[in-house]
């Protein structure tokens, strides 16, 4: 069994075939796939197809990318959809929420300051419902960790991590888990490769982040959810572990990060 903890399943990418993307997915033993909402405008659209496809779940929350065009009403629209999916099965977390510095313009003001308050109120809604978060991390991990220090959030995933083993320590420390993908399949991704090989199996989480980050294999190409198994491959040979042993660990890992999967309905 393998779970892909981070795939952007309605992506324009997928020219409308995310129902074969996901069934593709499945034949290969991938069980669950998280759908993350990007901003207000498809958190409709990320309910509406992971109760299409068989091995589907989602989150709501408003990327850091998509900060500079919302408002503050939008958070609002958040709580409310968030209420509203509380008895959804397939509801499973807050995300993508979080902070980007790596876009110039972001990480100036007065763009820092709107992330940063959208990223905070976004972690108030996930303490206030008790609900895990999916972050966004590129180059932010410190100020990400500041806010997570200030406002306690009931575990989940950093996202495409990439930051040191100190910085990899204290999100565990505060509960979260550590999401490993494609970046990890290149052999010059040298930190990445470490931190996987060496950190604790039991913070590692797999994801795709499909249709980006897509494996060494697979680039410049688009990803997809059924390259699960193969990174988990990587991820094996990179621990010297047997393959059916990380399927295990890091599926059983995925149901500690998001608690609600294991109420959702499918076969995990």
């Amino acid at each position: 069994m393998w779970v892909d903890t981070h795939c952007h399943l309605d992506a324009g990418e997928f020219g409308g075939n995310s129902a074969c993307v996901a069934d593709d997915a499945a034949r290969a033993g991938v069980r669950a796939i998280v759908i993350p909402a990007i901003a207000r405008v498809n958190f409709g659209a990320v309910a509406q197809l992971a109760r299409e496809v068989g091995n589907g779940v989602y989150a709501l929350g408003i990327h850091p990318l998509y900060v500079p065009t919302a408002r503050e009403s939008d958070l609002q629209a958040l709580r409310s959809a968030i209420e509203a999916a509380l008895d959804d099965p397939l509801f499973v977390g807050i995300g993508e929420i979080g902070l980007d510095f790596f876009v110039p313009a972001l990480k100036e003001a007065p763009l820092r300051e709107k992330q940063e308050f959208f990223f905070a109120e976004q972690l108030k809604l996930a303490r206030d419902f008790n609900l895990p978060v999916l972050l966004h991390v590129r180059r932010s991990q410190d100020i990400i960790l500041k806010h997570l220090r200030r406002i306690r959030v009931p575990g989940g995933i950093a996202h495409a991590f990439n930051g040191s083993f100190q910085q990899a320590q204290t999100f565990v420390e505060l509960g979260l888990h550590l999401g490993f993908g494609g970046a990890m399949t290149f052999a010059r991704s040298l930190q990445i490769r470490r931190l996987a090989a060496e950190l604790p199996l039991s913070s590692i989480v797999l994801e795709t982040d499909a249709p980006d980050i897509s494996p060494a294999w697979r680039h410049p190409e688009a990803n997809t959810p059924d390259q699960i198994p193969r990174i988990g491959e990587v991820l094996a040979e990179l621990r010297g572990m047997p393959l059916h042993e990380v399927a295990a660990v890091t599926s059983a890992n995925a149901l500690a990060a998001l608690p609600r999967l294991a109420t959702s309905g499918l076969s995990l």
